[in-house]
């Protein structure tokens, strides 16, 4: 999930198809237009050329009787800068020929690819995944691994990303994947401002794990998810200090084995990942808003150095702190 951070579009809007087939789903359609296709600008958003591409002009119908027209044709895909592929309802159902070239063809031009949830399926049948890691819902993994046993199926991400195409889990890790896409390609402060306007996380951490069905919580587990809440909240407003997981699990009252399983079983990630990717994002919004220099923004958010900060951002965003300010300090 570590890739490069993309050069914001600076000379035009960024060209966004959505890709518009029969028995595509409502909610993805939602979302991906939410991301992309209202004008934030008055707010500091980019703007977006959000367009829906079909296989003629046709409307589209989805499950739940809705129906959605179609503004492009399929080869306006090639003109795109992101192609994103909705999640279909029938998992197995053959998408049309012309859908599944135009997908190719895009692939073949260079373009990112993005499907939420069920859209893995679709990519699938293209043989776009074919050799590469893929992430849908934790309950269609099995499913997928079966019906296209060519593809690597990743059991537990929310999204990643393998030769250019992104897959993301189910339902709300595709309103993760699509602010992320947002975020590579034009910065935190972007992403943040849609996803206040959202009312939703700009990014979460973790993985699919938590979410996968588990036996109703029990008491003690309910009283430990809220400690840790309230640990991770005070960890947020102390970052510049040398945290270490030991101090976590002292102000959880826990010992450092026992926090450290509570703290991965609700977040599905570690302690330590967790606050590496809180310092980075508070790195990644100082260098967007202020002209601090780096060895300050660096002790602010808890790397000790500008040596350290630097090699994080290398080995995350495979980016400098230099780069990512002049990158997105420039576009905004």
């Amino acid at each position: 999930m570590q890739q490069p951070v993309l050069h914001p579009q600076q000379h035009r809007p960024q060209r966004i198809a959505l890709v518009a087939f029969s028995g595509i789903r409502a909610f993805d359609v939602a979302v991906i237009a939410e991301v992309w296709g209202t004008d934030r600008t008055d707010r500091g958003a980019p703007l977006f050329e959000l367009r829906r591409c079909g296989p003629g002009r046709a409307a589209v119908e989805m499950p739940g009787g809705l129906t959605l027209a179609p503004d492009r044709e399929l080869d306006w895909l090639s003109e795109a800068d992101l192609v994103v592929v909705p999640g279909v309802d029938d998992h197995l159902a053959p998408v049309s020929e012309p859908v599944l070239e135009a997908l190719r063809r895009a692939h073949g031009a260079g373009i990112p690819i993005a499907s939420l949830c069920g859209g893995a399926f679709v990519l699938a049948q293209a043989g776009l995944l074919d050799g590469r890691r893929a992430v849908t819902h934790w309950n269609l993994t099995t499913l997928l691994s079966a019906a296209h046993p060519a593809v690597d199926v990743v059991p537990d991400a929310l999204f990643l990303e393998d030769g250019g195409i992104w897959t993301a889990a189910g339902v709300a890790a595709g309103i993760d994947l699509c602010l992320h896409l947002v975020r590579t390609a034009h910065g935190a402060e972007a992403a943040a401002t849609i996803a206040r306007s959202m009312v939703t996380a700009p990014f979460r951490t973790g993985t699919q794990a938590q979410f996968i069905e588990h036996p109703a919580p029990t008491a003690a587990d309910r009283t430990a998810s809220d400690v840790l809440a309230a640990v991770r909240e005070r960890a947020l407003r102390r970052l510049a200090e040398p945290l270490t997981v030991a101090d976590l699990a002292g102000w959880a009252g826990m010992s450092t084995r026992s926090f450290n399983r509570h703290f991965t079983a609700g977040t599905g990630t570690t302690p330590i990942q967790w606050l590496l990717d809180q310092r980075i994002a508070a790195a990644q919004q100082l260098l967007e808003r202020t002209a601090l220099p780096m060895p300050e923004i660096a002790r602010r958010c808890g790397f000790g150095s500008e040596v350290t900060m630097r090699q994080h951002f290398a080995a995350r965003l495979a980016t400098s702190p230099r780069d990512y300010r002049r990158a997105f300090r420039a576009a905004g």
